[in-house]
């Protein structure tokens, strides 16, 4: 079985995916993780698949794009998603996790499993070119390894700056200010809100301003590269007056029930709060807190300060500070088919951040399918492309070079995308309605991946090991 052996480069979210999809398949497995022997400027631990930004998968409903990966991989027996599900904590409508044991679990299942070998190096080459490889080194992948992927493409790598939230103790906070709430009452209170009035908003927004930012390190020289999705809340505040009210800090659809009633139309608008600050919980009884949408770039000294003006977070104890880092990217469409591997090598196959997929779910997608496909291959069979109606399948389509348009540019403006609805086919019959034609979309994902499973689980017979998650 060792001349069948598959390596995967990365034990992220998408190499954990991949390698768990390869071994569950029969398939032996060297997974390489270059931590805790060299970290990154994100990383804090050796575990596999930390969560490096945000605790939150995305909206958990199946009606909305990110929702529908979800449902997607968890048909597809996914461990990502699986181990998220055991591990998941109250956030309203979103797919949170405790990832403290999110990681541990992600490590502890892989470094058991009887075909999978961990090996804790750094890749400092891509492997012979007979080899069945997976790359799914995320956006942190190391200078040596990066620098040889340029190489092997001929093409420069693209970057993004990208930001993580401070996260602060849940003991520290005043629960005299801050109020427990979830937006237009939807589910449990699983937000922790500070409300702000409009002079403490306008001081808070100076002081942001006017906060002294930490040097980018080990990063080129050059102007920053944001990515919009995942804005530091300075670059917000620096936008306009009332840019941060409209996004993180917008307080429409909260309240606290000591304000009063606020559907009354003749004074509602005078009871809501100017702006709210949102924690959300890393662990499911709240001793953790993270700051939602707070990615920043400050000194941790200027965070504890300006972060402390926030009212109910005057005596927050700060258990990590927020930090940025340079993600890197390959321009995936001119360079991989729909199956995740390289027109120039179909036994190197990319997944996950590196390929220019965005989000938790989405990494895992990328690592789902590598994972089916680099089995296939070792079984001497043909690796499949999912349903275009997917999720999964358009996410793919457009990272690859059916994304005609990408693939044929010669200026870089290739740009990281999200799970979307704006992604897939449209419906034979149009639907005005977007609550209506979202489940149109639900449930011809749902169709067109029954059938699709079928046809794959006779690729997988006799010779599947399944290990289930304990």
């Amino acid at each position: 079985m060792k001349d069948k052996e598959v390596i995967v480069i990365g034990a992220g979210l998408a190499g954990s995916e991949a390698a768990w999809q390869i071994a569950n398949s029969g398939i032996p497995v060297k997974l390489v993780e270059m931590r805790p022997l060299h970290s990154t400027p994100a990383h804090h631990t050796s575990e596999f698949g930390e969560l490096v930004c945000s605790n939150s998968f995305g909206a958990l409903s199946s009606d909305r794009a990110a929702g529908l990966l979800q449902e997607e991989l968890r048909t597809f027996n996914s461990l990502i998603i699986q181990t998220a599900d055991k591990f998941s904590v109250p956030a309203g409508g979103a797919l949170a996790v405790d990832r403290s044991q999110f990681s541990k679990s992600l490590t502890q299942i892989l470094s058991t499993h009887p075909l999978v070998e961990i090996k804790r190096i750094e890749q400092l080459d891509l492997p012979d070119e007979n080899k069945i490889t997976v790359i799914a080194t995320g956006p942190l992948t190391s200078n040596h390894l990066a620098n040889k992927i340029k190489n092997f493409t001929g093409l420069e790598s693209c970057h993004f700056f990208d930001a993580a939230s401070p996260i602060v103790y849940g003991d520290t906070i005043d629960y005299e200010i801050a109020f427990r709430a979830s937006r237009y009452d939807k589910g449990d209170p699983a937000y922790l809100n500070c409300p702000m009035n409009e002079l403490e908003y306008l001081n808070f927004r100076n002081a942001l301003i006017q906060g002294e930012q930490a040097t980018l390190k080990d990063f080129d020289k050059e102007s920053a590269n944001f990515f919009e999705a995942c804005l530091p809340i300075e670059e917000i505040a620096r936008r306009g007056v009332d840019t941060m009210r409209y996004g993180p800090l917008k307080s429409k659809g909260l309240w606290n029930p000591d304000w009063g009633d606020l559907y009354d139309r003749e004074n509602r608008l005078n009871k809501r709060a100017h702006a709210i600050v949102q924690l959300r919980k890393e662990d499911v009884n709240g001793k953790l807190l993270n700051m939602v949408g707070f990615q920043t770039n400050l000194k941790w000294s200027e965070q504890k300060r300006i972060f402390r003006m926030i009212p109910g977070l005057e005596r927050a104890e700060f258990v990590r500070f927020g930090v940025m880092h340079r993600n890197t990217f390959i321009e995936s469409p001119k360079l991989i088919l729909p199956t995740l591997q390289f027109l120039k090598r179909e036994k190197l196959f990319a997944a996950g951040q590196i390929t220019g997929t965005e989000g938790y779910a989405a990494a895992a997608a990328g690592g789902l399918l590598a994972g089916i496909n680099a089995s296939l291959l070792a079984k001497n069979k043909t690796p499949v492309t999912f349903p275009n109606e997917s999720i999964i399948g358009s996410l793919m389509n457009f990272i690859s070079n059916k994304n005609e348009i990408m693939s044929q540019q010669k200026k870089n403006k290739f740009q990281p995308m999200p799970a979307s609805f704006g992604l897939v086919p449209e419906l034979t019959n149009r639907i005005k309605d977007k609550k209506l034609r979202y489940k149109a979309y639900q449930a011809r994902s749902k169709e067109a991946l029954k059938k699709f499973k079928k046809e794959l689980d006779s690729c997988f017979v006799k010779d599947h090991l399944l290990v289930e998650i304990h």
